[in-house]
């Protein structure tokens, strides 16, 4: 088998042909765009996700094969491609922030995860508009490149500032009494609305946002929503885990990311999940 750096290296080639992918679909102009949108489970799948997850698979099979890896796409994870849990597994949105795309806010994005046991070990990120590709592989470090410049490795610098001072990233569209609730009652100073996990966390790690919450109601995240960029932001020094601060498990028999789970620069990450928690609480009990 290939080692990580060989097996980073296609993952980054198709990330990027997964992105010229998208952006053929999201630039068309109306008179010729016809996504035929479809809903599974109340969430929108459109031909660009379908054609994007082909190709990553189809890519990422001829490259590496079916004997070391098994494959979870968010569009075919109950297919034979993902049952064998003794192999590595890829775990992949092709189109991450569909909503986003559909609505052209310029916020979606390309996760591809690779899994040893149940954590990730190696991450793609793509984010389409802004040219950019996030990658990392498990203890050494994140790193973004474009199109035409060297990869520059990425970490968050010193920051004193307090949690007042801090900005959190929400979704466009995923929000409910309880998160509104948690967010009136943590003094964060402002709020910045981003609709894909992969730009949401591309934010923190730009230093554009400080902080993510997500909280599961009669849904949840699932895998190929947070794996990739769980790994691209903890690579750069930040954090994200459950509440409790237990970390984030893949591969499970279950592919939702249930309970609170909080990503941040890794500034006072732990105060921030103990509030968090204890505010929960008290609606619960309203």
């Amino acid at each position: 088998m290939k080692d990580l750096q060989e097996i980073l290296a296609i993952a980054r080639q198709v990330g990027w042909g997964a992105a010229d992918i998208l952006k053929s679909y999201y630039h068309r102009t109306a008179a010729d765009l016809n996504l035929e949108v479809e809903y599974k489970q109340n969430e929108p799948v459109t031909v660009a996700d379908i054609a994007v997850s082909k190709y990553i698979l189809e890519q990422l099979q001829a490259a590496l094969g079916n004997e070391d890896f098994a494959y979870i796409s968010e569009e075919t994870y109950n297919s034979p491609l993902s049952q064998d849990k003794s192999k590595l597994v890829w775990i992949i949105d092709p189109l991450d922030g569909t909503r986003g795309f559909i609505e052209k806010t310029d916020d979606y994005a390309v996760h591809i995860a690779l899994i040893k046991e149940t954590r990730p070990v190696l991450a793609v990120v793509v984010v389409p508009e802004a040219e950019k590709l996030y990658y990392a592989i498990a203890g050494s470090g994140t790193f973004v490149e474009t199109r035409n410049a060297s990869p520059i490795k990425l970490s968050f610098t010193p920051d004193t500032r307090k949690i007042e001072d801090f900005t959190v990233v929400v979704s466009r569209s995923h929000r409910n009494q309880r998160l509104d609730y948690l967010l009136q009652n943590i003094p964060f100073s402002s709020q910045k609305a981003v609709g894909s996990v992969g730009c949401k966390i591309a934010t923190i790690i730009e230093q554009q946002a400080d902080v993510y919450i997500s909280l599961s109601g009669k849904s949840a995240p699932k895998d190929w929503d947070i794996a990739a960029p769980e790994l691209i932001l903890t690579e750069a020094g930040g954090k994200f885990t459950h509440f409790d601060g237990t970390p984030l498990q893949y591969n499970t028999n279950d592919i939702n990311q249930w309970g609170g789970l909080l990503a941040s620069n890794g500034q006072h990450h732990e105060v921030l999940c103990q509030e968090a928690a204890r505010i929960l609480e008290q609606w619960d009990n309203i």
